[in-house]
């Protein structure tokens, strides 16, 4: 699995012109689930995402957790993390899982973050959304599991 974090001030994604998701402070969490992936991967990333510590504290200091600031996260689905140009300047996408299996890990993630007390909402899989955010700071951070 390959996540994008984004420290957020708030985002929030539309699809078809209506918003379907919206958070304030916390994470937005583009998630890219290829080939092999499984629950393990992603009980070992979302337990990851819950407790980086790319929040600031009193100090400046990159000392807390989404957890910590009490954020939300919200998650995307982005097959397109993994693409391969390696070859031509089409990228490939042969390392994304199938859509089914992909949705169920991508779902499964999502009830991880519920479960270790981050409040998560979602995207919906498999659709073109808008997504919109204010990146605070700017925070990003790309993990892969």
């Amino acid at each position: 699995m390959k996540a994008v974090l984004q420290r957020v001030k708030r985002a929030e994604v539309k699809v078809k012109g209506e918003k379907i998701s919206e958070i304030g402070e916390g994470l937005l969490i583009l998630l890219g689930v290829k080939k092999g992936d499984n629950e393990e991967n992603a009980k070992e990333l979302a337990d990851t995402c819950a407790h980086l510590r790319i929040f600031e504290d009193e100090n400046g200091k990159f000392n807390l957790s989404v957890k910590d600031v009490k954020g939300e996260a919200l998650v995307v689905s982005q097959f397109t993390l993994l693409a391969d140009t390696s070859r031509g300047r089409r990228p490939s996408f042969t390392d994304a899982e199938e859509p089914e299996r992909a949705k169920r890990l991508y779902e499964f993630f999502i009830e991880q973050l519920k479960n270790l007390g981050v409040e998560t909402k979602s995207g919906i899989f498999g659709e073109r959304m808008l997504v919109s955010l204010d990146n605070n700071g700017p925070v990003t951070i790309i993990l892969e599991e």
